[in-house]
Parts: structure tokens; C-alpha cells; sequence
């Protein structure tokens, strides 16, 4: 095969690289070596991508992925997970720590790192646990996760809840420069909580939690983080509350970032009707205003990024009663799309705008570098085909996760390819 590769005539949407209108981009040696008009010039014995009619941009970049492996391979794989990720148009995950055992040392890491390796699809950036055994009682060694590739600390799943230790969590990213990422949740107020605490929860006879249950948290930790100078990243951020408090935040300087996800940004607590065990999360469904404010949010900046939190189960877990069965959705085979539906074609946001949200600004986060297109560039790139029609069949996703609320759904816009340091990732299929 070819060593150059030609993505040739598309729509190249490059933000970092103030890029819009249609070019061939010319990929050597795993670099993007040049961007010229599109022109249909010979291709010259190169591999060609024909992308007319289709958008070419950075790769997508997750910030908050589940993997699973170790512990759980029957919920996925690195492999399967890989695979999603790359149905979904996603050159790079972030892969959180709550694994068995937690990635709360370097072997767990150097293990995820060498598997992710071996694959060889999207790459992976660890996100190592915060306390030991993310048990919340003593802080992880954050240098040695550090030398061992993570890009940062959480306790993903639940919230580092003694306000002594996150202080100290949040000195030491400041050392590091590198954010904690907090799971912004009040055990003692979500305690024995199944979804959103409102009309839809007093319907269904279930206990709900409150969205107070997020916001004080998030209230403490903008307090600490104003204290220590470290850096701050609220995960999946589902309140008005805490977006107020976040935007006042930035305002007075404070270093905090944030992501939501596709299911917030889209759907409602009235999903959950019909104890559907698809639309359970966590943190959960909101209501109305608390997902037009998330919008609004990610609109003007306060929203840094848009993050999956793909979190697969097994089918038996999920088919529990709505009680028993765990918080999460399988969503990185459908988050691009559901992006497009939610957020673009009603014109909440361009193009640009979500390629900055799920590319450019988790790229920023995840490594410090913006994703681009630019000459020079690392080859990673996403392409959308923005008018596919397609109904999610959770039957032929790539992981193992079959569990989501958009399933039967027809939406608009998918990855087309995705090419992943220079090569052409091949179209993984279901397993």
C-alpha cells in the first residue's frame, strides 16, 4: 500500500486552523504533509479517499470513555471498545479509571497502554484514579501516574467526597498542570436515588435524586479550586444550577473546564417513562430547562466539550427491574449523530462550532495540543458524511454495550472513515 494518502474534495472544517472550503489534504509518513485546493489533480500512484459531498475534520477526541478491561470484559473490551470508537468517528478516548482493578497505579495503566497498543485503533489517553482503590480515603501517588501516561485523576462513578483530600487533589494538578475530573455527586443526597427528582420520578413511584445532589459539589469544588489555583473538570455536567455556578466561575478566573454528553444535551427524565432501563444514568436525565440550559452553555463557551460517557453493560444487567439495573448507556456509536440531530440541524450550534466541542477543545484538554489539519499535523482525521440517513439498531454496534435510548431512532449524519495517524482504520464490525 500506498505511504501517501489523499482525502480528496471535501468540505475541510479545520477551526484550529481557521480552514473552511474544499480542499485535498495530503497525508505522508502518518503527517499531514499538505492542504490544497481541491483541484481532482492525478493522484500519482497515492491512495484516494474520495470525500465530495462529505465534511473532513480533525479527529474526534472522547474524553470520558469506558473500556471496562480489566475486570469486566464481559461489559467490553479494550478491542471492542476500540472498535466503537471508531464506528462513532473517534481517533482518541479517554479511558477512565474505574476498572477491576482501578487504575490507581502503573501496572493497571502500563497494561491499558500496551492492550490499546496491540489493537491499534483509536488511541487511548488513561485517566488514573484519584484516591486508592477510588475508595476516597487516600490520595493515589499523582506522579507516578503521571510518568505512566495518565492525563489526569478522577474517582469516575463517584465524587471525591472529603473536601481535605480534593483540596489536596487540586494542589497537586496544580503541580502537574494536569485537571482532576470530578463526578460531581453527593452520595448522602443521591443515596438509594434511581433518576431525576421531579414529576416523571413521583409518577413512576421511584426515588429520585435532586439536582442539588450535583450542584453543591460542583459549588465546593469551584470553592477549592479558587483556593489552590488547580484545575478543575466537572464530568458530564446535567444542571442549570451548575452551569450558572461553572459560567460565574470562569468569570472570576477560576481554572475549571466541563463536559456534557449527547443524552443530556438531548433527552429528558421523560424518557424514562415506561421504567425504561436504556435512559438510566448517571447523573440522570434532567428536565426541559436543565437541558436548554446545557445547550446555551456549550453554545457560549461555558461548556468546554462534549463527552460520551460510554458506559457499556450486559444485556441481563440492564433487562433488571429499573432499580437494579446499573446507570449507563452504550454511546459512542451514536453520539456524533445525535450531536448532529440535537444540535445542528436545528442550528443550536454550526458546524464549526461542534467540531470544536468534539475535537478541538477535548484535544486542548486531553493533551494540551488543539487538534488540526494544518501541515504538520498528526494524521488523525474524522469524515462525516452530514446528510446519512440511518436507525440505530443497538444490535449492530461494535461493543458490546447494546443498551441505548436512541435505539429504533432514524438520525442524521455519521463517520463515513476515520484515519487514525496516517491509516485508514479498517470498519469494524459487530461482534
Amino acid at each position: 500500500m500506498s505511504a501517501k494518502l489523499i482525502i480528496a474534495g471535501g468540505r475541510v472544517l479545520d477551526p484550529a486552523g481557521g480552514r473552511d472550503g474544499a480542499f485535498d489534504l495530503i497525508i505522508e509518513r502518518g503527517t499531514i504533509s499538505e492542504v490544497r485546493p481541491a483541484n481532482g489533480a492525478a493522484a500519482n500512484g497515492a491512495k484516494v479517499i474520495d470525500a465530495r459531498g462529505k465534511l473532513v475534520v480533525p479527529g474526534l477526541v472522547d474524553l470520558h470513555t469506558h473500556l471496562r478491561e480489566p475486570g469486566r470484559e464481559d461489559k467490553e473490551t479494550i478491542a471492542t471498545g476500540l472498535a466503537a470508537a471508531v464506528r462513532g468517528g473517534f481517533t482518541a478516548v479517554c479511558a477512565m479509571p474505574n476498572t477491576e482493578p482501578a487504575m490507581d497505579s502503573q501496572g493497571p495503566v502500563e497494561f491499558l497502554r500496551q492492550e490499546a497498543g496491540r489493537v491499534g485503533l483509536a488511541a487511548v489517553h488513561p485517566i488514573g484514579a484519584a484516591t486508592r482503590g477510588r475508595q476516597g480515603k487516600e490520595l493515589t501517588d499523582f506522579g507516578e501516574l503521571i510518568d505512566a501516561g495518565c492525563i489526569g485523576w478522577s474517582d469516575d462513578g463517584s465524587a471525591v467526597a472529603d473536601s481535605f483530600l480534593m483540596r489536596r487533589a487540586l494542589e497537586y494538578a496544580r503541580v502537574f498542570g494536569r485537571p482532576v475530573i470530578q463526578h460531581a455527586e453527593d452520595a448522602s443526597l443521591a443515596a438509594g436515588g434511581v433518576m431525576h427528582e421531579g414529576r416523571v420520578s413521583t409518577i413512576l413511584g421511584l426515588r429520585g435524586i435532586p439536582a442539588e445532589c450535583e450542584s453543591v459539589i460542583v459549588a465546593r469544588d469551584l470553592a477549592l479550586a479558587e483556593l489552590t489555583g488547580g484545575w478543575l473538570h466537572v464530568a458530564h455536567v446535567s444542571t442549570a444550577r451548575s452551569v450558572e455556578l461553572i459560567r460565574e466561575a470562569k468569570r472570576r478566573g477560576v481554572r475549571v473546564t466541563c463536559e456534557a454528553t449527547p443524552h443530556h444535551l438531548s433527552l429528558t427524565d421523560e424518557a424514562v417513562m415506561g421504567f425504561n432501563t436504556h435512559a438510566k444514568v448517571n447523573p440522570p436525565l434532567r428536565q426541559e430547562e436543565d437541558r436548554e440550559a446545557l445547550i446555551a452553555a456549550l453554545a457560549d463557551g461555558t461548556i468546554d466539550c462534549i463527552a460520551t460517557d460510554h458506559a457499556p453493560h450486559t444485556e441481563w444487567e440492564k433487562s433488571a427491574d429499573f432499580a437494579s439495573a446499573p446507570f449507563g448507556i452504550s454511546g459512542i456509536e451514536t453520539a456524533l449523530a445525535v450531536c448532529i440531530e440535537t444540535l445542528v440541524v436545528p442550528g443550536r450550534l454550526t458546524w464549526a462550532q461542534l467540531i470544536e466541542r468534539m475535537a478541538v477543545r477535548p484535544s486542548e484538554i486531553a493533551t494540551g495540543r488543539a487538534a488540526t489539519l494544518a501541515p504538520g499535523a498528526e494524521a488523525d482525521v474524522t469524515i462525516i458524511d452530514p446528510d446519512a440517513r440511518w436507525t440505530v439498531d443497538p444490535a449492530a454496534f461494535a461493543s458490546k454495550g447494546r443498551h441505548s435510548p436512541f435505539a429504533g431512532r432514524t438520525l442524521t449524519g455519521r463517520a463515513a472513515g476515520v484515519v487514525i495517524r496516517g491509516r485508514l482504520a479498517p470498519a469494524p464490525a459487530a461482534e
